[in-house]
């Protein structure tokens, strides 16, 4: 079993902006430059066999390249039970369209479909045992993040390994839009 999802990749450049936003917030487990990504579909713990299958599918995923932009901060999760931390992203029709097409590749592969509501962001931190009002006040801090624009030229399947200090992630493969 291989832990799989597809994602754009964060470019090194506005990782590093986003790195300096990662302060105040006591007990967070910030993420490097290297974990930010934007994640299309995750799609779990999955046998090789369909591994490759969905890599397949992921290859007929078409579409153009187009640009996102970040834009705004927000916590998932109320109260105590805030657990992360994230930057979003602005509007962005054929972001919408790349995520249905990594579910529509899921489906094809045999993967059950996803339930969530495809909620573009960029993970900035992951919290235990956060503080509501401290997490309020680092969302209003960073509430006007704002990036230039970010090309999307290609997206990625990556593989994910727990560690004892965070996920680690490795791209297995890529397909160019």
């Amino acid at each position: 079993m291989i832990r799989l999802f597809a994602a754009v990749a964060v470019p090194a450049e506005i990782a590093q902006a986003l790195a300096r936003r990662q302060t105040g917030l006591n007990g967070a487990r910030w993420r490097t430059a290297e974990q930010m990504h934007l994640t299309l579909r995750f799609f779990g713990e999955v046998r090789e066999d369909v591994a490759r299958d969905l890599d397949a599918e992921l290859s007929t995923v078409g579409g153009a390249p187009f640009a996102i932009m970040l834009e705004g901060a927000g916590a998932f999760g109320e109260g105590a039970d805030i657990n992360a931390v994230w930057a979003g992203i602005a509007e962005s029709e054929p972001l919408k369209r790349l995520a249905k097409g990594c579910e529509s590749a899921a489906r094809r592969a045999g993967l059950k479909p996803e339930t969530r509501n495809f909620r573009p962001h960029v993970t900035l931190a992951y919290l235990r045992r956060a503080e509501p009002d401290r997490v309020a006040h680092w969302i209003q801090a960073n509430n006007l993040l704002k990036s230039p624009p970010i090309w999307v030229d290609r997206f990625g399947l990556y593989s994910s390994f727990l560690a004892s200090d965070g996920a680690q992630y490795r791209l297995e493969a890529e397909y160019a839009l």
